[in-house]
């Protein structure tokens, strides 16, 4: 398991990735909409992980109310796995709770699932699968 990527709420893709292009950081390629959490993502690549910028694309999505709630920051740490049904199991076999039975589509073809933060010490984990082959 390694770390995939940091995601970062932010009301407003350009002025969230503000400080990430004054470091010299450039988008990995074009925004990407994922309707399934009805957000807008801007990834910038760093070494071998990302740094995603999250930004919400409907009022009812939970990142308004993350935002709502505690602003612009620090969203979610996200690992990537091999096989997430074999470590969806592996983690609920130890009592991991997460907030969808099932994986769901994320960013770039990839396959996610979020753990319930109370599991995580407070913080949301996100596991991701990324299609065969693909670079991030």
């Amino acid at each position: 398991m390694t770390l995939d990527h940091l995601a970062i709420a932010t009301p407003d893709l350009d002025l969230g990735s503000a400080p990430y292009t004054a470091l010299g950081l450039h988008p990995e390629g074009p925004d990407e909409d994922v309707p399934t959490q009805g957000v807008r993502v801007r990834a910038f690549v760093v070494g071998g992980s990302l740094i995603e910028l999250l930004m919400p694309t409907r009022p009812e999505s939970p990142l308004t109310s993350f935002l709502q709630k505690r602003g612009a920051g620090l969203h979610h740490l996200a690992f990537r796995v091999g096989d997430l049904d074999a470590e969806m199991r592996r983690l609920r076999e130890q009592g991991a709770a997460f907030l969808s039975p099932e994986p769901q589509p994320g960013r770039a073809g990839t396959q996610v699932a979020f753990l319930h933060p109370r599991w995580g010490a407070g913080t949301l984990i996100e596991l991701v699968e990324h299609p065969a082959g693909s670079r991030h």
